[in-house]
């Protein structure tokens, strides 16, 4: 494996976990995967960090025509991010944005459902959430994220990842209390590009690594 490339999200996972497990700060707090390729990645923060894992929907707004660029993103709870600079640059209608979000819209209420049942995450009002992905490229979901989790009222707002873009990171600097990354690199082309696995990941995983950590908090023996 070369210098800086991860194996795959579990192992960038891991590596994330052993920087924040330095930390002192984090009891009581709750990790936040970005669902779906974040959440391999906060399980193993969850894991080392012994404490509770959820997974939080977010959909990225991709342009017409160009869906892998991100104009904006969906979080729970109605809300919304947008890049307005890149809105009027591509000179795209309320109109195509409003059917946008409502399609991104309906697939975010799919997932709530398929993942909780219809439970919301865990609220982190007057605790640090940490909030994770597999990587930032332009960071507008992590931007929906901190969001949600400022309207919850979280007493912190942690970003944590394993790669991100230096613009990526520089803009979510203003939004959140601290962005952890292991790797800023000077070229960034795509976060795929630093995983030698970076398959997609299913609803399946998902739902087999929440009912690990539901596992795993179930049957933690008191001290």
């Amino acid at each position: 494996m070369q210098a800086g490339v991860f194996r795959d999200r579990r192992e960038a996972g891991a590596r994330l976990a052993a920087r924040l497990a330095q930390r002192h700060d984090l009891t009581g707090a709750i990790v936040y995967g970005l669902a779906r390729g974040g959440v391999p990645v906060a399980a193993e923060v969850a894991a080392a960090l012994d404490v509770p894992l959820e997974a939080l929907i977010v959909r990225k707004l991709g342009a017409p025509g160009q869906p892998e660029l991100a104009i904006g993103a969906l979080a729970p709870d109605g809300v919304r991010v947008l890049n307005d600079a890149l809105v009027r640059l591509l000179a795209i209608s309320d109109r195509d944005i409003a059917a946008i979000a409502l399609a991104e819209a309906r697939e975010l209420e799919r997932r709530e459902r398929e993942y909780r049942s219809g439970r919301p995450a865990a609220d982190p009002v007057r605790r640090t959430a940490i909030l994770i992905d597999d990587g930032l490229a332009t960071g507008a979901s992590m931007e929906a994220a901190v969001a949600w989790a400022r309207a919850r009222h979280a007493a912190r707002v942690m970003v944590a990842v394993p790669v991100a873009a230096d613009s990526a990171v520089e803009r979510l600097e203003r939004e959140a209390d601290e962005v952890i990354a292991i790797l800023v690199p000077p070229v960034f082309e795509a976060v795929g590009a630093w995983y030698e696995d970076f398959s997609q990941t299913s609803d399946e995983e998902v739902l087999a690594r929440l009912a690990e950590a539901d596992r795993r908090r179930r049957t933690k023996t008191p001290s």
